[in-house]
């Protein structure tokens, strides 16, 4: 199921979470919410709302996703392990020079 952004805020609807606040019950799609719900942070009115698509999924424009060396593909779980590992491996690095005479 699609994800659904505010545009005046960045909340995120998310079917498979639902809404709280809203009474919203888990896996109600967005377009089957009622026509007076609004967002649960800013109040902004259904119709403000952008499809950004299913969680998980690459984040980018579709026809870029096959640039940058396969790095566009990933995931945004994926791209966050691969940023910090390689800040951690950059830091064994430097710590490792202390080691030298």
């Amino acid at each position: 199921m699609d994800r659904y952004e505010c545009r005046a805020c960045g909340y995120s609807y998310e079917p498979a979470k639902g809404d709280s606040q809203g009474k919203i019950p888990v896996g109600v799609a967005f377009e089957d919410l009622p026509l007076n719900w609004r967002c649960p942070v800013c109040s902004a009115p259904k119709k403000q709302f952008s499809n950004i698509g299913p969680a998980g999924s690459p984040s980018g424009f579709k026809e870029n996703l096959n640039y940058g060396l396969g790095v566009n593909r990933l995931t945004p779980g994926q791209k966050n392990i691969l940023i910090f590992s390689a800040l951690a491996l950059g830091f064994l690095f430097f710590i490792s020079l202390y080691g030298l005479k």
